[in-house]
């Protein structure tokens, strides 16, 4: 168990020393393989207690979709079948989509429905 940052930063460094040997990686005989595995897992479990990824938000999920598939605001508005005023007001914050618009835009965006209700 990592108890401290100063403990996770040397870990982390460590970590990126085995990293610089492909062998530690690939062969599951070496002795430097377990202590990657090992540190690794101790570092997963720091993380996810003290530094959680969280879920993107609505308008970071839809920008992200966005930008993969090279969409203007417009094509979006087009492409979810709602004004591009609208698509501004997901994008800043301002407004919620509604029920249908939020099923259109999971499915056709293919984002997680807890991420498009907020929940």
């Amino acid at each position: 168990m990592i108890k401290s940052e100063k403990e996770y930063n040397a870990i982390v460094e460590r970590i990126e020393e085995l990293l610089s040997d492909p062998e530690n990686i690939d062969n599951s005989e070496a002795k430097e393989f377990v202590e990657l595995n090992l540190l690794s897992d101790l570092v997963a479990d720091f993380e996810e207690k003290y530094h959680p990824i969280l879920p993107p938000s609505l308008a970071e999920a839809i920008k992200l979709r966005m930008h993969e598939r090279g969409l203007s605001q417009k094509a979006l508005s087009e492409f979810l079948g709602v004004s591009s005023s609208r698509i501004s007001e997901y994008l800043n914050g301002k407004s919620e989509p509604t029920l249908k618009i939020a099923r259109e835009i999971s499915k056709k965006l293919d984002i997680e429905a807890s991420i498009v209700l907020g929940v």
